[in-house]
């Protein structure tokens, strides 16, 4: 028997969850829907998706705080579903962790395509990677490994998401040279990825809040072109 993956549906509009529910059944996933946000935390808990569409605007617990909750204990892939189309609220989505952000309405295939591109990306960060070695890059004060996905910054070491390390251990392997925002959605995300460049500008955010800048190197803005790892010293193993 094939173990569907799970998807959990939080909307508190039933018509739309049920819409959402047969299409992805069609695909072959198996769902669940909750209608508000305390029963979304109880659901997760239970049901262990392995995706989860958060509407946000949620009666009692709204979509915001049940993603909050959620990522301080996992790193479930999270789409985030609504009718606010403002830059704000799509960036704070993604600064609260969503994966990807939809606005209402939205187009069904659509939804079951970034879904789909969610769940694959999450992949590498179900199972441990299988990486050569040597998947590791050293600065003055600064390790990225990405064979046990370990940061340590000035000794300590650092929570970071799989995204997060991906990026920096890229940029980091690649000094001085100047990515686009789309070539690093592209090498990061996938070439498949549905969704906003602003994704990068967000870890890239995320990075920084974690990671100061060193006398020795640092993540520096290309305005009106991307990013790059700016370092006076090669990088070492």
């Amino acid at each position: 028997m094939i173990n569907k993956q799970k998807i959990l549906i939080v909307d508190d509009d039933n018509n739309i969850a049920e819409l959402i529910s047969l299409y992805l059944i069609k695909e072959c996933f198996d769902t669940k829907i909750v209608n508000d946000g305390e029963s979304a935390l109880q659901a997760f808990e239970g049901y262990d998706p392995n995706l989860i569409l958060l509407d946000l605007m949620l009666p009692g617990i709204d979509g915001y705080q049940v993603c909050r909750e959620i990522r301080s204990k996992s790193q479930v892939p999270i789409i985030m579903l609504s009718a606010k189309g403002e830059v704000f609220d799509k960036v704070l989505g993604l600064e609260m962790g969503a994966d990807d952000y939809i606005e209402k309405p939205f187009d069904s295939k659509e939804l079951v395509a970034r879904a789909k591109a969610v769940l694959r990306r999450a992949k590498p960060s179900v199972a441990a990677p299988v990486l050569d070695a040597d998947e590791k890059v050293s600065y003055p004060d600064l390790s990225i490994n990405r064979t046990n996905y370990s940061v340590l910054y000035f000794g300590e070491a650092v929570d970071m998401p799989p995204k997060e390390l991906e990026l920096l251990y890229y940029l980091a392997s690649n000094p001085n040279h100047v990515f686009t925002r789309e070539q690093l959605l592209d090498k990061i995300w996938g070439y498949e990825y549905i969704g906003d460049t602003r994704t990068v500008d967000v870890h890239i955010k995320r990075l920084r809040e974690k990671i100061n800048d060193h006398d020795s190197w640092k993540i520096s803005t290309i305005w009106g072109v991307g990013y790059k790892f700016e370092s006076k010293v090669n990088p070492g193993n």
